[in-house]
């Protein structure tokens, strides 16, 4: 399959490791519903804070998926305007308008994507469905956004229906102090690569200062834990970079975000969550469980049902047909 050369370039290289390691829950999650994900050809959209790998959760996409072979595109969306979304999209029109396997397309700040861009997207999209009804798309779709992207939905800068073909399956990815049981794990990681790199001896980190790192909130994720493993292994000595770390960065408590401001966003992503569980359920109900006939209610596609159900721990039959009374 050929290649399409564009301004946005292709992926180059890979750092699944140094993202997707680790043995909390919520990592582990998040990696078996990847797994899951990669097989199928269903749009899916990245969201989460700068520094969790939202990149590399693509490649990884890509990677386990049946177009391993093919070589991904990545689309910059703070610099794609209408004519270049517009070229770059008839250059895979025409290189794979009867695809035996479609490219994957990464859609790199998915929020960014100005108007009239959006337009041409949203067109493309329609033509690539209307192309192969029920077969291959052209390109299989992987977009990434902050968390917030729904706002952008609510006050009318991003287009409604866009958002839902790009969001068959959407993928939280978890910002390091929900996964701190990580820490340690990531840091060694780390810290071999960039000695390694730089010829020196692997810098040892003791309890004190393991201690510290877990109870960092690492507000740049995974990408500032790795500029800091940088740091230790270039000076070769732990304690005397983390000094830095516990006098300056490990700020009191009121310094620090405030409880009420962390707990609103808690908040509101778990009554999204629950509100989106509620009209899964009601559509199910409607349907007496068929959830064919619920997907399309619902207007997203019925793999996408069954990725949902199973990402928000639903039951994926009525009571009585699990043997519950």
């Amino acid at each position: 399959m050929q290649t399409v050369e564009n301004a946005e370039g292709t992926w180059e290289g890979s750092l699944e490791s140094e993202f997707v390691t680790g043995d909390s829950s919520a990592i582990a999650v998040v990696n078996e519903l990847v797994s899951d994900l990669a097989a199928t050809d269903i749009p899916v959209l990245l969201i989460g804070e700068s520094g969790t790998g939202k990149e590399v959760y693509a490649r990884r996409i890509h990677r386990l998926s049946g177009r391993a072979g093919t070589q991904p595109i990545k689309i910059n969306c703070r610099t794609a305007d209408q004519g270049r979304l517009t070229s770059l999209l008839n250059d895979l029109w025409s290189q794979n308008r009867t695809p035996e396997v479609p490219a994957s397309v990464f859609l790199d700040g998915l929020e960014e994507l100005n108007p009239a861009a959006q337009k041409v997207l949203l067109a493309a999209l329609s033509e690539s469905e209307t192309a192969h009804p029920g077969g291959s798309a052209m390109f299989r779709l992987i977009s990434a956004a902050p968390e917030d992207l729904e706002s952008h939905v609510r006050n009318g800068s991003f287009r409604p229906e866009l958002y839902f073909r790009l969001n068959g399956a959407c993928l939280r990815l978890p910002p390091l102090r929900e996964r701190n049981e990580d820490v340690p794990k990531l840091a060694e990681y780390f810290l071999y690569k960039h000695a390694t790199e730089l010829g020196r001896k692997v810098p040892t980190l003791n309890a004190e200062a393991i201690q510290l790192l877990r109870r960092y909130h690492w507000p740049g994720n995974i990408r500032e834990l790795q500029n800091l493993t940088k740091s230790i292994a270039a000076v070769g000595n732990a304690e005397q970079v983390l000094i830095d770390l516990r006098m300056t960065k490990l700020a009191p408590a009121k310094q620090m975000p405030t409880g009420d401001i962390f707990s609103l966003k808690i908040a509101a992503r778990a009554a999204s969550r629950e509100r989106e569980k509620e009209l899964i359920l009601d559509a199910l109900h409607r349907t007496r469980w068929n959830r064919k006939r619920a997907a399309q209610e619902l207007r997203i596609s019925y793999k996408s049902l069954l990725c949902k159900i199973k990402q928000l721990e639903m039951p994926d039959a009525p009571p009585r047909e699990r043997g519950i009374k």
